[in-house]
């Protein structure tokens, strides 16, 4: 086992014994060691908290055990579970401590590795947990009138979460750009008589997939019913973001044929109503004029129902 002996009769507190082993973990020489007080060892991210129980129980005179990050000669870390203890000599007077070190660096990584391993099934529960949320709810609430309409619908829809997840999960599961967000739904409906414009912003990958339903839902009924089923039809999508409502989206179709009637009883608008307003905590408008719908949406991006 790594040792040395200190001599808190001197100043400083020096080293004068070191054994081998000592030499061997930290690489240096029993010359550059012999003299010394143990804070060369230390470095910058030395917990500050853990040096100070040591010098504690040097001016107390009594037993420690403490781990603490040690650096050796070449640089390099290493977690020192060290342990100090004072030598009394028979009367009573303190004569030496002795410091005994165990490089427990591996347990160290692996107890680190385990709780990283922790949080991740933690959070991979919490997002599975999720999305089987909007997948029961689309199960259930999609019309179910015509079977191979039904399955159809609920494919789409879950086939929406799944690009979005892809997305997510290759970006780490960081924030994603709406801009990103919008094209992935909009890329199987092509593309080429939508206009999307708008600033850089960033969404939250705790709701992204529920801000990618939104759009599928949009960009699906467009293409059924409204301006991308009329062969001169057009779609235009802006954002902005403000410090009040948050990210707003204005959604405007021209060209589209007229609206069936009652255009808000199809279920994808009431999904849309229930997870803007429910879900993401925002506010939703719709009007349908003679060429076309024109929707408006604002989600809060920064409070706290987003985890952020």
């Amino acid at each position: 086992m790594p040792m040395v002996v200190t001599d808190p009769r001197q100043m400083a507190n020096p080293i004068v014994m070191a054994n081998r082993a000592f030499l061997n973990l930290t690489g240096y020489s029993a010359t550059e060691v012999l003299g010394r007080d143990c804070s060369f060892l230390q470095g910058d991210k030395t917990d500050r908290g853990a040096v100070s129980e040591i010098r504690e129980a040097i001016a107390e005179h009594r037993e420690v055990t403490v781990e603490i990050l040690n650096y050796r000669k070449d640089g390099t870390t290493f977690w020192n579970q060290l342990c100090l203890s004072p030598v009394h000599d028979d009367g009573g007077a303190l004569l030496y401590f002795l410091v005994s070190q165990l490089d427990v660096s591996e347990r160290r990584r692996a107890e680190e590795l385990e709780a990283v391993e922790r949080r991740l099934l933690r959070e991979i529960d919490h997002r599975t947990m999720n999305v089987l949320a909007i997948v029961q709810g689309i199960v259930r609430m999609t019309r179910k009138d015509d079977v191979a309409e039904y399955a159809a619908s609920v494919d789409a829809r879950v086939q929406s979460l799944s690009q979005v997840h892809g997305l997510l999960a290759a970006g780490g599961w960081r924030a994603v750009p709406l801009l990103q967000l919008i094209q992935l739904q909009i890329e199987p409906y092509g593309g080429r008589r939508v206009v999307i414009a708008g600033p850089d912003v960033q969404v939250h990958p705790q709701i992204a997939q529920s801000v990618g339903l939104v759009v599928h839902e949009l960009i699906a009924n467009t293409a059924r019913h409204g301006a991308l089923s009329s062969p001169c039809g057009e779609v235009s999508i802006h954002w902005g973001e403000d410090d009040r409502e948050g990210l707003k989206v204005r959604w405007n179709e021209t060209g589209a044929p007229p609206p069936a009637e009652n255009p808000a009883e199809g279920f994808g608008f009431k999904m849309m109503d229930a997870t803007i307003g429910r879900q993401l905590g925002g506010r939703l408008t719709r009007e349908w004029k003679a060429d076309g719908l024109d929707t408006a949406f604002s989600i809060p991006l920064r409070d706290a129902a987003l985890g952020a």
